[in-house]
């Protein structure tokens, strides 16, 4: 649990088991709106289950980041985690990465894409 911003610009959130996902995506979010206008990764390590609460939350925060154009992606999900995501239609919405290494490794790809030679 726990939120770090990177040296690279990435704020990184290890996020807790529900029921305080919830409250720890709204300090996300509230992190971002004061102006913390980076890509953020989100780590699902301890997360078991994602309440719709939540899923609601990450969707406003994902939003949120677009308008800045800047991305979210989700890391360390279970398979079950997952499943929810598919099941719902939202996997074509967030972008998901095996690890940390892996999210930021995403990060920085779609960033080199964006540099026009």
């Amino acid at each position: 649990m726990g939120i770090d911003l990177s040296s690279q610009g990435i704020l990184t959130v290890e996020l807790p088991p529900e029921p305080e996902l919830g409250s720890e995506l709204e300090i996300v979010t509230e992190v971002v709106r004061g102006g913390a206008c980076c890509n953020v990764v989100v780590d699902f390590s301890d997360v078991d289950i994602v309440t719709s609460s939540s899923i609601s939350k990450l969707l406003k925060l994902n939003k949120l980041l677009s308008e800045f154009g800047h991305r979210l992606i989700l890391c360390n999900a279970a398979p079950a985690t997952e499943g929810i995501f598919k099941i719902t239609g939202l996997d074509v919405v967030f972008e998901f990465a095996a690890d940390e290494p892996a999210a930021f490794a995403l990060i920085k790809k779609i960033n080199l894409s964006n540099i026009r030679f």
